[in-house]
Order: structure tokens, then C-alpha cells, then sequence
């Protein structure tokens, strides 16, 4: 029976983000407190490849202007920065009379800050995902199949890195669940609206893919690869090694197997 491609959208959005639920389920379930330090790594190298193997390039496919494209990233890269500026300021405004900074003034700790950033970025690159299967159910009802299964296997190794990098920032099991959950809405959120004004929205897919880029790029290299530098002895260095290229190794394969 046919289905109009906004109702395909719709299914499509809703088993994207159930999957991405149960992926985060397992990870939050199953992982034990002392294996997250070890495999941020991984999430560092999933950001990471996301990134550089399959975001930047299908912006840079999707516009005539690299240019512009790499411009939105440095842009976004440096609103990052001011935003989590103003976020310590006010930290250290609101508990400068609580408690002393153990590292000297003006000092604080960086793990709640990393979790909203990478909420911000998932939740912008779901969105942009949703758009993205939009589009090709509008133009072909298997195209839009094989694009939502695209990426969804694309999904669940970065979600499973997102969420360790929640739990690594210190929060619950049950925010971490929640977090994931609202920014997994976004691919529906995205589907929908380009489904309604998709001509408008696709224009824009570019620049919001590079704004998720510059997220995760600020998040991988600004907030998690510098706690990794605390432990310099060889072995763990090379654990870190290792899961930061299995992440990276985990998207390209990922990518590989969907374009076979």
C-alpha cells in the first residue's frame, strides 16, 4: 500500500530513534564505571571520524562553496568557545562564595560543560539526518529506505560514543538516557519540517552539518583529549591509541559496508 513520503519520514524518524534508545540503553547498562575513562577514547575517535570521514565531505558534496563550509566550521568552532566561556563565567560567578577552586582563581572543572555540548551537536546532526531522509523518500520511496538504514548504521557506533561521553561527564545513568532521548527526537523533528518546507530547509543542510562538525571537532579536541594527556604512562597511552583509532575504524567500516 502506498504511503506518502511524509508518513515514510515519520516511520523512519521513529525507528531511528528507537534504535538509537536501545543503543544507549545497552551502553548505559552494561558498562561499568571504570571502563568509561578508557573508552571516551573511543568516543574521541568516533567524534572524530564522524566528522572528517562522512559529515564534512557530504557538505562539502551537497555545496558549491568548500569555502563557505569551512568558514561555518571555524565560525561555529569559535561560538563554541564563547558560549562555554560564558557558561564558566557564570559558574564561577554563582559558586566563587561556595567553595574555593582548588586550581586557582577563575579555575573549574570541565565534565558538565562536555555532555551539553555533545547533546548540541547530536541533536543538530540528527536534524540534519532527518532532513537528509526527507529529501531522498521525496524523491524515490527506495532511495529513502536505503538512506534511512544508511544512516541509522551510521547512528548507532556514534551514539554509543555520545553516551559514554555523557556518562563521562558526570552525568546519571537516567539523565544520560533522557539527554540521549531528546536529541534522538530531532531526527523526527528534522524529517517532519523538511517533509513540510523541504525545498527552503535543503539549503541550509550544508551549513548545519558543518555547525554539528565544529560541535564535535571543540568537543573531541577541547574538552576529552586533554583529560587524556592525565594518564601518560605507556600502557594506558596505548589503550587510548588503540579505542581512538577502533572509533575511528568503526565509522570508515561502517561507511564502507553501506556504500558495498
Amino acid at each position: 500500500m502506498f504511503m506518502s513520503p511524509l508518513v515514510y519520514t515519520v516511520c523512519a524518524g521513529l525507528a531511528a530513534g528507537l534504535l538509537s534508545m536501545i543503543c544507549a540503553a545497552l551502553v548505559v547498562f552494561t558498562a561499568r564505571p571504570a571502563w568509561v575513562p578508557l573508552l571516551v577514547s573511543y568516543a574521541i575517535g568516533a567524534l572524530l571520524g564522524a566528522v572528517f570521514l562522512e559529515i564534512l565531505p557530504h557538505a562539502f558534496h551537497l555545496d558549491a562553496s568548500p569555502e563557505a563550509v569551512s568558514a561555518t566550521v571555524l565560525a561555529g568552532i569559535l561560538v563554541f568557545f564563547l558560549l562555554e566561556k560564558l557558561v564558566l563565567w557564570r559558574h564561577v560567578h554563582v559558586h566563587d562564595l561556595d567553595a574555593p577552586m582548588s586550581s586557582g582563581h577563575g579555575a573549574v572543572e570541565p565534565h558538565g560543560r562536555t555532555g551539553a555540548m555533545v547533546v548540541v551537536g547530536d541533536s543538530v546532526h540528527n536534524f540534519v539526518d532527518g532532513i537528509i531522509i526527507a529529501a531522498a523518500f521525496a524523491s524515490d520511496r527506495h532511495l529513502g529506505v536505503l538512506t534511512a538504514l544508511a544512516i541509522i548504521a551510521h547512528e548507532l557506533p556514534q551514539e554509543a560514543g555520545d553516551v559514554l561521553v555523557l556518562l563521562h561527564s558526570g552525568l546519571t545513568r537516567g539523565r544520560a538516557l533522557l539527554f540521549n532521548l531528546f536529541s534522538s527526537t530531532a531526527t523526527l523533528v528534522g524529517g517532519v519540517m523538511a517533509s513540510l518546507a523541504l525545498q527552503s530547509l535543503q539549503q541550509g543542510v550544508p551549513y548545519l552539518l558543518a555547525l554539528a562538525s565544529a560541535s564535535m571537532i571543540y568537543v573531541a579536541v577541547a574538552d576529552l583529549i586533554p583529560g587524556l594527556h592525565r594518564r601518560v604512562d605507556f600502557k594506558a597511552s596505548l589503550w587510548q591509541i588503540l579505542l581512538i583509532a577502533l572509533g575511528v575504524s568503526t565509522i570508515h567500516w561502517a561507511h564502507l559496508l553501506i556504500m558495498d
